[in-house]
């Protein structure tokens, strides 16, 4: 049976209908995995988007959002933050070891943890701050340096150093090829977590999120599909 893949957004739908739709197709695809759709968190990509693409979707009730980079999301959630209350920020782009004080102080979660440096930058901020955001391994499954991420025969040792560095690991993540087709690289990833004992999965976005919620995703970055085709 084929699963429908979303596509981005050509009509002139508002924030709140796509959030709508996302959402539906959010759950159509837990029902056919027997899934229940409260297992997923739809984390609302709003990189490059200014604060005022933003509001449409805080005023429809979504609270959950990614970005890329942390002085761009530090610039525009200051203000974001102070008229919307229970926003949980997402860091679902690089990080920079020098840039983890900035990270850890604003976002609730960090998608790309990647590298000893980073886990031992990170592990002395969460120790001094007492913030603990929950982090995500990210893999690369299929070579890919330019991508980020840590190569599969070194996640063991990542994940012993980032438990010993004291980080809240949650879970794996990880972007498929470009190009391929994404289900066997998200049932990878899922098997992978599962071996290791990680309970959560952050993997799709717009073009392919509804077959990562059938093979196990617990978190989708989606943003075309909410925000409309970048201009």
């Amino acid at each position: 049976m084929s699963i429908p893949i979303a596509r981005c957004v050509t009509d002139p739908a508002t924030p709140a209908d796509r959030l709508r739709d996302v959402t539906r197709t959010i759950d159509k695809a837990a029902a056919r995995a027997n899934r229940k759709a409260h297992e997923v968190t739809l984390i609302a990509v709003s990189k490059t988007q200014d604060a005022a693409a933003i509001r449409p979707l805080l005023d429809a009730g979504h609270r959950v959002f990614g970005e890329n980079r942390v002085q761009e999301a530090t610039a525009k959630w200051a203000e974001l933050r102070a008229d919307y209350d229970g926003v949980e920020l997402h860091l679902v782009g690089q990080l920079q070891s020098n840039k983890a004080a900035q990270a850890v102080a604003l976002f609730d979660a960090i998608h790309s943890v990647d590298r000893l440096s980073l886990v031992a930058a990170l592990g002395k901020v969460a120790a001094q701050s007492g913030k603990h955001p929950a982090c995500f391994i990210q893999v690369d499954l299929a070579g890919e340096p330019q991508k980020g991420g840590c190569p599969v025969p070194d996640l063991a040792e990542l994940l012993v150093a980032a438990r010993d560095a004291g980080l809240t690991v949650r879970g794996l993540m990880s972007v498929p090829p470009n190009g391929l087709e994404p289900a066997p690289w998200f049932a990878l990833l899922a098997k992978i977590a599962n071996d290791h004992g990680i309970p959560q999965l952050s993997m799709g976005m717009s073009s392919d999120y509804p077959i990562a919620v059938t093979l196990g995703a617990t978190h989708v970055r989606v943003g075309t599909a909410l925000f409309g085709p970048r201009i």
